[in-house]
């Protein structure tokens, strides 16, 4: 059952609870450098995350240093991402790309960098993003008895539990994560059902609070222009990397029972690298099977900008993920004043009210989606009112400002509650 847990306290319509002062914040985040957002194209959910948040913290007054490992030899030792945010790239490990199941080795380096450099110039709190990151942060603020926060924003014991052998997880994942959780003073949970998986794995409840990602309303809005149609009369998007786990294979085979319908896929590598992509011609394949392949295109990746254009240009955005830790998208899909469709996992649970902004539906069930697709494909109404609908419960749960404001209500809990924050020597 999940855990009966509320976002941290924000005040009446997101104000504040008590006034922190002046912050020197860390943010850890090894893999995930926020300098990657900028460009877009290949960035993940968690280098938009911190980047974001990393500004919206300076926006309230803070001051943000993110630590992300340095990977590739020419970038300078700091580079200020805007005001009140400073990009700090470590050296730990090869100074060149690396996949993250191979940085493991390198965090007793990171964690050692970092208790280093705050010997003489400590932050006030450390807020540690995904597992790895966690493990080199517990072992540096320790080391000065620092509080720390952590953010897990994907979990090894969910990825093993569908991905199996699939999973390139190393073996250590599971127990550093228990390690974080058990050693850290709060964990700023992004969904319920991430609580509910961290209590499963012995996590204290009383330690974990929900704060969950957010989107920039001002980028994602339902004005602005629209991607070119086909000339099919409903257009149904997918957006996101090209994974198995994403769900499209769900998406094309549902789109045999739409007549009438596109499936645009967004995401993957570069357009003029698709051909040679094993996971676009796996679902090519699919389509083929299923009579559909005239009716389904993948742009490849695109640049950052024409994400809400390819948004605004959809009836209904599918987000058909066999598990998924928070999901970006539906909250991009729904601030630009699109319905959604998503599988009811992980995250997509809370942001998707079925059926006030979309409908949820079981995920690797292409029948249970396309019955839900159908229905608002053929009610204008509909579509229109779950778009408005959408919006409305962007701008009031899930804007930047809102998911910074939850944040800082989280540090401030952590500082008050010294000197346990410190009792780790």
């Amino acid at each position: 059952m999940t855990p009966s847990l509320s976002p941290f306290p924000t005040g009446p319509l997101g104000g504040d609870p008590l006034d922190p002062g002046v912050l020197a914040i860390a943010l850890v985040s090894e893999h995930a450098s926020p300098l990657a957002a900028l460009g877009g194209v290949d960035a993940g959910g968690q280098n938009v995350h911190v980047a974001c948040l990393a500004g919206a913290l300076a926006d309230r007054g803070h001051r943000v240093t993110v630590y992300t490992r340095r990977d590739a030899p020419d970038l300078p030792g700091r580079v200020e991402l805007r005001e009140g945010v400073e990009v700090h790239h470590v050296p730990a490990g090869p100074a060149e790309p690396l996949p993250k199941d191979e940085l493991l080795p390198y965090m007793g380096e990171f964690g050692r960098y970092l208790a280093r450099g705050w010997r003489t110039r400590a932050p006030d709190l450390v807020h540690s993003h995904y597992w790895m990151s966690g493990l080199a942060a517990l072992r540096a603020a320790r080391a000065h008895g620092l509080p720390l926060l952590h953010t897990y924003h994907a979990l090894g014991t969910v990825k093993r539990r569908h991905q199996r052998h699939a999973d390139t997880s190393p073996p250590e994942r599971i127990p550093g994560e228990i390690e974080i959780g058990l050693g850290c003073d709060r964990i700023v949970a992004t969904c319920r059902d991430e609580a509910a998986e961290l209590t499963r794995m012995g996590i204290p409840r009383h330690k974990i609070g929900i704060v969950p990602c957010g989107v920039d309303p001002d980028r994602f809005t339902p004005k602005g222009p629209a991607a070119p149609r086909g000339p099919y009369p409903h257009r149904l998007l997918q957006l996101g990397r090209l994974v198995p786990r994403k769900g499209a294979a769900v998406a094309v085979a549902a789109l045999a029972r739409l007549p009438g319908t596109e499936l645009v896929v967004v995401g993957g590598p570069p357009a003029d690298r698709l051909d040679d992509d094993p996971e676009v011609r796996r679902l090519r394949g699919i389509a083929r099977d299923a009579g559909v392949a005239d009716r389904v295109r993948f742009t490849g990746a695109v640049p950052s900008e024409d994400v809400p254009p390819l948004l605004r240009s959809a009836d209904v955005v599918v987000c058909p993920a066999d598990y998924e830790p928070f999901g970006i998208v539906p909250l991009e899909a729904m601030a630009c004043g699109v319905p959604v469709v998503a599988s009811a996992v992980g995250g997509q649970l809370d942001t998707v009210a079925d059926p006030g902004t979309g409908r949820l539906v079981p995920p690797r069930d292409p029948e249970a989606l396309a019955g839900a697709v159908a229905v608002l494909l053929a009610d204008p109404a509909a579509r229109e009112a779950c778009g408005a609908a959408g919006r409305r419960r962007v701008l009031s749960r899930y804007g930047w400002g809102r998911v910074a404001a939850a944040t800082e209500a989280a540090y401030c809990e952590v500082l008050d509650a010294e000197p346990a924050a410190t009792g780790a020597g």
